[in-house]
């Protein structure tokens, strides 16, 4: 986001957190969900509810119409809160209160002392449909009827996994809105794990990790990076030794593949 939707991001944030103490938080994502679903659909709407020029309070008294007694109140009350907001782009819009939407998630899962299954489940998900051509491809197309994908995921997911990792993955899935499945996963990945403030830390390794191992990997991170890292390991005998690990655009590569990519590239140069 840019500057201006940097600052109303922050501002209507900081109403959410007011509002969602006493919500039922489940719930409450469901229904910014649903808002963001439909400003995705109803162009002229989005437009409406994020034009810089009309009065934030009229914008309000416009939410107040469309969805008084049809959300709850602390839903009612952050989209209140986001049109009356200024935004750089009208896409913005429905951005932010899909954002919220898996933030008030991950306050759930933390609630149920279930944050880090969430994490977990959303980072095994996404590896499970990298490795499945065709499962990618019946929760990709585009024209696979919603109710089609929705069943296929209870199917696959549905006491399996957490209400919380269901939730959210059904989202990315019936609703990428522009996002490739697998970014939508690892956004949302993200998010879940600002809820404790952690970094996320994708480990590639020709072998499984012993807990030990772990548990001084995360130890090293942290001690580096100043704030607690969660690992999502994955498994890649491509990598014939040592580990690679990815935080954001930065990359720690220890594996023989990689020493030896750099000294083809210290030859080429």
């Amino acid at each position: 986001m840019r500057g201006l939707s940097r600052t109303s991001l922050a501002e209507v944030e900081e109403r959410f957190n007011a509002v969602a103490g006493s919500a039922d938080l489940g719930a409450l994502s469901d229904e910014l969900f649903a808002v963001a679903d439909l400003l995705d659909r109803e162009h002229g709407l989005r437009r409406a509810l994020s034009d810089p020029a009309r009065p934030g309070e009229q914008k309000a008294d416009a939410v107040r119409s469309l969805l008084g007694g049809k959300v709850g109140e602390a839903a009612l009350a952050t989209v209140e809160a986001a049109v009356a907001a200024r935004w750089s782009r009208a896409g913005d819009l429905p951005d932010v209160l899909e954002r919220l939407g898996v933030v008030g998630s991950a306050a759930e899962a933390e609630g149920q002392s279930r944050l880090d299954e969430v994490e977990d489940e959303l980072f095994r998900f996404g590896r499970i449909v990298a490795a499945n051509p065709g499962l990618r491809r019946a929760l990709t197309d585009p024209a696979a009827p919603e109710a089609g994908k929705r069943e296929l995921l209870r199917d696959l997911l549905d006491g399996k996994v957490a209400p919380t990792s269901l939730r959210l993955v059904t989202q990315i899935v019936v609703h990428p809105r522009g996002r490739s499945l697998e970014s939508g996963l690892e956004e949302a990945g993200q998010l879940v794990a600002q809820q404790r403030q952690r970094l996320v830390a994708v480990v590639r390794s020709a072998v499984e990790l012993s807990q030990a191992q772990r548990e001084r990997l995360a130890v090293w991170l942290r001690n580096s990076y100043g704030r607690d890292v969660h690992l999502n390991v994955e498994v890649d005998k491509r990598v014939l030794g040592g580990f690679s690990v990815r935080i954001g655009d930065e990359i720690i590569d220890t594996t023989i593949v990689g020493r030896i990519e750099e000294v083809r590239r210290r030859l080429a140069g």
